[in-house]
């Protein structure tokens, strides 16, 4: 064994060790001591202040191109709904029996339908009905959702029990069809708001079992088990602290049922029992788009168009939300 002075530089001694016991035509290369602590390194900068929830979403989101695709299709839909008449001047219900199907011409892009009117006029003022049930049902719903889920899974016990069987019993009656059922027996009353009141009456149940879990996963926080200390009430804790982050998947998926709820009012206005004729909708003009499918489909493909596009604005919106709000979503 030779003799090795302690006070010789360790990287001298692999490099003499190498020159040594190395096979001809080996280089070796050893790399400089790294004179940086491993405290130094693991050091974390803890001069910012933490990020919210919402600010670390926001900062996800920006960086997804979806997002800005969908916000881009989903403000196109809210101006069509709110400022229809900054895309067209033609009155939508300005009809004339000669110019029944006739082609796209200078001042009317997308033609006639079978009753002569614009089409294209029809497809825009169509964006209002549609998109404000989708936006009134949505608020309903989450509302009534929310805080029917939230006192059953805050309180628990016997409340839950009466809440969480009448939500059963609700979310085993089909949306559409419960609907179609009571929108019968309103035939007279046909308005935006009726179509808005039934979709609400039968929508709320899927985000009142969101809401009900994720309420039952935070109630036992610490946060909330200190505010209970220091005698806060119950309700004040609820409204004040449970519900506000329990408000990530709500928020999610209103986003998605916005969309859903478009769909069942166009559907409902293509079965005829929707929104009357005299309102234009694009469930509407595609169930009169049907008698000329043969002849002129595009009449059918216009309005069928502009509500899939707006209902798929929603959806990517809802699940870009999901996965910024949910950091085990983006894993999976």
């Amino acid at each position: 064994m030779p003799n090795i002075d302690r006070n010789t530089d360790p990287h001298d001694l692999a490099e003499e060790f190498l020159a040594s016991h190395g096979r001809p035509g080996q280089d070796h290369y050893i790399a400089e001591t790294d004179e940086t602590g491993l405290g130094a390194v693991d050091a974390v900068k803890d001069e910012s202040a933490p990020s919210s929830q919402w600010a670390e979403a926001w900062r996800y989101l920006r960086k997804r191109p979806l997002f800005w695709v969908a916000s881009v299709m989903i403000l196109i839909a809210l101006l069509l709904a709110l400022f229809p008449s900054i895309f067209t001047s033609v009155d939508p219900r300005s009809c004339s029996l000669a110019n029944s199907l006739n082609p796209a011409e200078s001042g009317h892009i997308f033609g006639f339908d079978r009753q002569g009117c614009d089409i294209y006029a029809r497809v825009i003022y169509g964006a209002r009905a549609s998109v404000l049930v989708g936006v009134l049902t949505t608020a309903l719903v989450t509302v009534v959702g929310a805080l029917i889920g939230a006192i059953a899974g805050f309180f628990g016990g016997w409340v839950d029990t009466i809440l969480s069987r009448i939500t059963d019993i609700f979310f085993a009656i089909p949306l559409v069809l419960a609907a179609i059922v009571v929108m019968q027996m309103f035939k007279e009353y046909r308005t935006i708001i009726t179509v808005v009141l039934v979709l609400g009456l039968f929508g709320w149940v899927s985000i009142a079992r969101i809401t009900r879990g994720a309420v039952m996963s935070i109630k036992n926080e610490e946060f909330v088990q200190a505010a209970l200390s220091i005698g806060a009430s119950k309700w004040r804790i609820l409204f004040s602290h449970v519900l506000p982050n329990a408000a990530a998947p709500i928020i999610s998926y209103a986003t998605v049922a916005l969309g859903t709820f478009i769909v069942a009012e166009a559907t409902l206005s293509f079965l005829g029992i929707g929104l009357p004729p005299t309102i234009v909708s694009w469930g509407g003009d595609i169930s009169q788009a049907q008698a000329s499918l043969r002849q002129e489909p595009m009449v059918l493909f216009y309005p069928a168009g502009a509500l899939a596009l707006t209902v798929l604005s929603f959806i990517m919106m809802g699940d870009v939300v999901r996965d910024a709000l949910d950091p085990k979503a983006r894993k999976r």
